[in-house]
């Protein structure tokens, strides 16, 4: 039978809240105090209690120094495995404390991420060999080497892996109480939140999307398991630099990784090949290898730079993405497009480099001015008006709540438009389908890269806000064509005015003049055989793309906004 505590008295929180998932599942180096501290722990949720030790000599019929002694420690892991895999799969609720090498193995690790909140009990390595030291059915310290010796070795080849828990709870000092010690854990577990994560399945990829809040600090534990080497290089700015790279490399850090950083200067200027060709040399004579990954850490300009960096460089390196403004965040990190502007236009020279995973921690959004918020939620309300209208009536309710940055609202405003973009990926990867596939993304794109590119792209016209003021063209555009219905066209409009959103031509601090605006729209990426690309729209969330627009019609809708 298991060993279960189950008092009667039913007590999580001073709210009485309940736990985030079914099970706890304690890990750390023995004489840690796993098993008491989870026995306490257990008690105080009404939880099960179950030591894994204990079920394998229960099904084994031998302890686990005759284990180890008669079968060797390939079997006793083999067996560890399939015991708490059997424990993760019941349903009920427990508390689970683990031998010290469990974790060590990758799928016993895949199983707890998947079914539990793990907690890492670290103690320092002094308390674990006083404690040990008192007791000789540790089949892994009763070598003729010292304990500290063993326990020194096996601390620094476990702390890496250890660090892939969900929770870190130091214990050891004098005040650690076992009382004090599940207190924080309790309390630790009231403000975990796993992340919401959204796969993308593509033909010769597959990564995951991962939403949530204070996910930097915890970037460690979630991108060792899919690294393909314990080294990265991260790529970030001078700006994000001194907000964000501290806690990721302290995170990366904890789990072994090796990490090293370079900056450029924040702006859409940086994305250009002069700096592509000095962060290309400065990797290659620092002898970076194909097994490193670069991990790009801030706005779009970060991660369309880095990622063409990764998709070049030796062929191809691996390649994270951690966006830190909701543009990026809803937009250009996912996806694997990468690319740099030249003096002819925005992205010409570029590649399809899909990352290992996106890391959207809506916690840096915070630090964001008004301007940045409002550039990213023209590309959530683009969502709803390509093919979610649902989305943009959520957006109509919520919009002002985003833009005040309510932290319920910007998550649930990354979700919802990186759902709605991942489906649109899995269908056409490479932007290959002429029709209702991944070009359906450029609605407004084609007016916006033009009022880019005649702004120089400098500061006076962020990327959003360029966009916002190309939706409301596309809509003009598609009314003026006879196509949509000039009440959603109103619609759309309302709702970028009543958030002070970019709207028209004539509100700019330079008005364009339309020929030029026309002569950056043939220097597109998108024109095909001389022909301008359009994405229209029969309604608020009924987009459709066409080759087949007459120029004049363009241009009178140019001037109709403003445009000289």
């Amino acid at each position: 039978m298991a060993h279960f505590s189950r008092p009667q008295k039913k007590v999580f929180s001073s709210r009485n809240t309940s736990p985030p998932l079914h099970h706890i599942v304690l890990i750390g180096m023995m004489g840690a105090g796993k098993t008491t501290i989870g026995r306490y722990l257990a008690n105080r949720l009404n939880y099960p209690f179950i030591d894994s030790d204990h079920e394998i000599e229960r099904e084994m019929g031998y302890s686990i120094t005759d284990i180890f002694r008669l079968y060797g420690e390939s079997t006793f892991r083999e067996k560890e495995h399939d015991v708490i895999q059997h424990l993760l799969k019941d349903t009920t609720p427990k508390v689970i404390a683990t031998g010290g090498g469990a974790f060590m193995d990758a799928r016993t690790r895949t199983a707890i991420h998947k079914r539990a909140i793990s907690f890492w009990i670290r103690c320092p390595l002094s308390v674990i060999v006083r404690r040990v030291k008192k007791h000789t059915h540790r089949p892994l310290v009763n070598t003729k080497n010292s304990p500290y010796v063993v326990i020194k070795n096996l601390l620094a080849l476990r702390e890496p892996v250890y660090a892939q828990a969900d929770i870190i709870i130091d214990c050891g000092k004098k005040e650690d109480t076992v009382k004090n010690v599940t207190t924080r854990m309790i309390e630790a577990l009231e403000k975990t939140e796993r992340p919401l994560r959204l796969p993308i399945t593509l033909l010769n990829a597959r990564y995951d999307v991962l939403i949530g809040h204070d996910l930097i600090s915890k970037a460690g534990s979630l991108l060792a398991p899919i690294l393909p080497s314990k080294a990265v290089v991260i790529i970030t700015d001078e700006t994000v630099k001194n907000l964000y790279l501290a806690p990721l490399k302290t995170a990366l850090t904890h789990a072994g990784i090796k990490t090293r950083s370079i900056s450029i200067p924040a702006g859409e200027h940086s994305k250009n090949i002069t700096n592509y060709t000095i962060l290309v040399e400065t990797l290659l004579k620092e002898g970076i290898e194909r097994c490193t990954s670069i991990i790009a850490l801030g706005g779009g300009v970060v991660g369309d730079l880095a990622g063409f960096i990764a998709s070049t460089t030796l062929r191809g390196l691996p390649f994270i993405q951690i966006p830190t403004t909701l543009l990026a965040q809803v937009d250009s990190s996912v996806g694997g497009k990468t690319g740099i502007n030249t003096r002819f236009g925005k992205n010409l020279i570029g590649t399809f480099h899909q990352p290992l995973c996106v890391i959207a921690d809506v916690s840096t959004l915070i630090t964001l001015d008004a301007r940045q918020i409002k550039a990213g939620y023209a590309e959530i309300v683009k969502a709803g008006l390509i093919g979610d209208a649902a989305l943009f009536v959520w957006c109509e309710k919520n919009g002002k709540l985003i833009l005040e940055q309510s932290k319920k609202a910007l998550t649930e405003a990354v979700q919802r438009a990186c759902a709605f973009k991942t489906r649109i990926i899995a269908t056409d990867e490479r932007e290959d389908l002429n029709v209702n596939g991944r070009a359906l993304l450029n609605l407004g794109h084609t007016f916006a890269h033009a009022l880019e590119a005649e702004f120089g792209y400098d500061d006076r016209l962020l990327h959003g806000e360029a966009v916002s003021i190309g939706l409301n063209l596309a809509f003009a555009l598609s009314v003026r064509l006879g196509l949509c219905p000039p009440s959603d066209l109103a619609r759309v409009t309302h709702h970028l005015k009543t958030l002070s959103m970019p709207t028209h031509i004539r509100d700019l601090p330079y008005i364009p003049n339309s020929e030029n605006l026309i002569t950056h729209m043939y220097k597109d990426k998108k024109i095909r055989e001389g022909q301008l690309s359009f994405v229209l729209v029969r309604g608020i969330g009924q987009a459709f793309t066409s080759r087949d627009v007459p120029i004049q019609y363009v241009i009178e809708t140019l001037k109709s906004d403003g445009a000289l």
